[in-house]
């Protein structure tokens, strides 16, 4: 089986730095948020809620990551969907914490303010690279 130059080229990887996407700045210094506010809930809910969301919001930067070092736009923006799934995982898990009094009204609002603007990203990300 002989490669054509064509067939090469579109092997080629492009070259993608996931520390220079805004999006997965704002994702990190999120994610150290959330563990901050973790800390101090209940410590019942350490196995649960506080797992469950530390474990959403890491994924989060760590999917745009790992999908930056993906060859190809389809593959990255598959990354990218699953780091805009568990942001709306996370936003789900701030509205359960304030309905059951675990975080304030203004402490779910300075939260849900950045990961709005995280979400905004993701997804004009992705339908930028799905063009």
């Amino acid at each position: 089986m002989t490669i054509t130059f064509l067939t090469f080229v579109a092997m080629e990887k492009k070259s993608r730095n996931f520390r220079e996407y805004p999006v997965w700045q704002e994702s990190v210094d999120f994610s150290t948020q959330i563990y901050k506010l973790t800390s101090d809930m209940p410590w019942f809910e350490k196995k649960g809620l506080c797992d469950q969301l530390q474990r959403a919001v890491v994924s989060i930067a760590s999917n745009i990551a790992e999908g930056s070092s993906r060859p190809s736009d389809v593959d990255f923006a598959h990354f990218l969907d699953i780091a805009l799934g568990s942001a709306y995982e996370v936003e789900t898990q701030l509205l359960i914490s304030k309905n059951i009094g675990y975080i304030g009204e203004d402490t779910y609002q300075s939260l849900i303010n950045p990961l709005s603007s995280i979400e905004r990203q993701l997804n004009g990300l992705i339908k930028s690279i799905r063009r």
